[in-house]
């Protein structure tokens, strides 16, 4: 008996036989080279983006820059934990992962700032909203492409905890409080550690709006955007849904 050896099909496409290997189309080789391709020539252009930016050795020295010029302080490490949590939790819920994930959030904010024409998105990670504070630049895509390039040196030249203690130094929080040590004693005679839940989540709601939710003119709006705060405080796991209601309904000992 003669072996099949392959043949035609009802129209007339031939069929490969036993062991015969179906050849991979070249349009898909070429694709693939294509993009990957394509895939170098990007990571090369951020490379050489990231290599012309300005350097970030001197970050600590431009926040030690801002609070002289504001009569601040500067906390140090350790960082107050409750505020530090709280400030993570509202800002950047990705702050403790890869930073490459960071860059992505980032980047996905510029792009939907880009499409909608909504101008400049703002810093949507910590280190972003850092090198917006540290290094004046200019608005929209261009702006925001700085910041994600500053945000990733950063976040290569520094540890998390160097990071966030610079991000809460080098904020403001309304009614002439530069940094977290002059808030937490201007508005409830404190240290930074010692901030209950209730404080801290106030605290850490101010930097997005100082004016709009400054606690001693517009408590109302202080406290849904408190509210906020505490809610992401669950979400990511620091607190208890029960924890956020007993730290919502807690007196605020503002001065």
């Amino acid at each position: 008996m003669r072996p099949f050896r392959g043949g035609r099909s009802a129209g007339g496409r031939p069929i490969p036989g036993p062991g015969r290997p179906r050849r991979t189309p070249r349009w898909g080789l070429r694709v693939a080279l294509g993009l990957a391709g394509l895939a170098l020539v990007l990571v090369l252009a951020g490379v050489g983006y990231e290599l012309a930016l300005p350097s970030v050795s001197g970050a600590e020295a431009r926040v030690a820059a801002i609070l002289r010029s504001h009569h601040g302080e500067a906390a140090g490490l350790p960082l107050p934990a409750k505020l530090a949590d709280a400030v993570v939790a509202v800002e950047d819920e990705h702050f403790y992962s890869n930073v490459f994930i960071n860059v992505f959030d980032g980047a996905a904010r510029a792009a939907i700032a880009t499409v909608r024409r909504s101008g400049d998105p703002g810093g949507s990670t910590i280190e972003q909203q850092l090198a917006k504070q540290l290094y004046p630049h200019g608005t929209g895509l261009p702006g925001t492409l700085y910041e994600i390039g500053l945000g990733v040196k950063l976040a290569l030249a520094y540890s998390k905890p160097q990071i966030l203690d610079m991000y809460l130094n080098a904020i403001y929080y309304g009614n002439g409080y530069w940094g977290d040590v002059a808030a937490a004693r201007g508005y409830f005679g404190v240290g930074p550690s010692h901030l209950t839940w209730a404080e801290a989540a106030l605290l850490a709601g101010l930097p997005q709006a100082p004016s709009a939710y400054d606690p001693l003119r517009h408590l109302a709006l202080a406290k849904e955007r408190q509210r906020h705060v505490l809610s992401q405080l669950v979400v990511n796991h620091f607190l208890t849904a029960s924890q956020a209601r007993a730290a919502y309904r807690a007196a605020l000992p503002l001065r």
